[in-house]
């Protein structure tokens, strides 16, 4: 089994390499900026100091972080990932990032005798515990196929869409369907709530009908018993509706809908809540409403 580097062991990178860990596979990781989690370490997890001397010790690197800028400086930073890299290396971004930057950091990588693939992922804090992520993948099949039974041991519905970028458009898509959906969720709970319905039994009555999906079914209650823990935090779901709309802006698309979600989410971020799950878009409504779920 390659030896895996893992670099981003946050709230969704941390679980998905104790997948890999549980599975057998050798993962190390950087103390570039903290330790790594305790639970991890037992399981047998390696430290090493240095994002280049993960890329020197690691046959397959994954990047799971923010956004564009912290992905551009793990890569090409100072003692950066390229500063380890050798022919043969595979270079696998998970983060959610521009599409345009990720062609660039691909031609950057094959230049250097290695493969890259832009892996972003959908299924949240949720999904990455269970293992049940979808991984929407850009790149060459080969490259794909080398990284196929890994992203099995962290997810479900593992698709190459198309080459380096296209992943990543994919995941901006995908933001842009829930984003819309949450928001709907939430205008239909204000509204039940404020004409005097438990939103509870209607969020319940709602899940046998066309109007279900796994957002009203999750964020929904989250709503409902104002659970607003992250989960994804609000400032990431700004981040990538900013890349939709600067997308947007680029092809000549419109996306009215996308652009007032983004305001609702500015709105919520304003007043203190960038930090909070992006179901916490409900208050922005709530707010309009003078009106309180739950």
């Amino acid at each position: 089994m390659e030896t895996i580097g893992f670099i981003g062991l946050g709230i969704m990178g941390a679980p998905m390499a104790g997948h890999l860990l549980d599975a057998g596979y050798t993962v190390l990781a950087s103390d570039h900026r903290s330790k790594p989690p305790a639970d991890l370490v037992a399981k047998g997890l390696k430290t090493v100091t240095g994002h280049h001397a993960v890329a020197r010790a690691a046959d397959i690197i994954i990047t799971m972080v923010p956004d564009t800028a912290q992905v551009a400086d793990v890569l090409f930073g100072e003692n950066g990932v390229v500063a380890g890299l050798t022919g043969g290396r595979l270079v696998i971004d998970m983060s959610s990032i521009s599409p345009i930057e990720t062609k660039v950091f691909a031609k950057k990588i094959n230049r250097l005798g290695c493969d890259y693939l832009d892996a972003p992922v959908s299924g949240g804090e949720v999904g990455a515990k269970a293992a049940s992520l979808t991984i929407m993948v850009g790149g060459e099949e080969k490259a794909f196929e080398r990284a196929r039974p890994m992203f099995e041991k962290m997810g479900k519905n593992i698709t190459l869409v198309g080459p380096n970028g296209v992943g990543q458009t994919t995941k901006v898509a995908n933001q842009i369907v829930v984003a819309l959906t949450i928001e709907a969720v939430a205008e239909a709970l204000v509204f039940a709530s404020k004409a005097g319905a438990d939103p509870a039994k209607v969020r319940q009555a709602l899940m046998g009908g066309l109007a279900a999906s796994r957002i009203l079914e999750v964020h929904g209650e989250r709503m409902i018993k104002r659970s607003f823990a992250p989960g994804f935090r609000i400032e990431l779901h700004q981040k990538d509706l900013n890349l939709a709309l600067e997308g947007a802006k680029a092809l000549g698309v419109a996306l009215p809908n996308t652009s007032t979600t983004q305001q609702l989410f500015n709105s919520c971020a304003a007043n203190g809540g960038a930090k909070e799950d992006h179901s916490a878009l409900i208050r922005a409504l709530e707010r309009m409403a003078g009106h309180e779920v739950g």
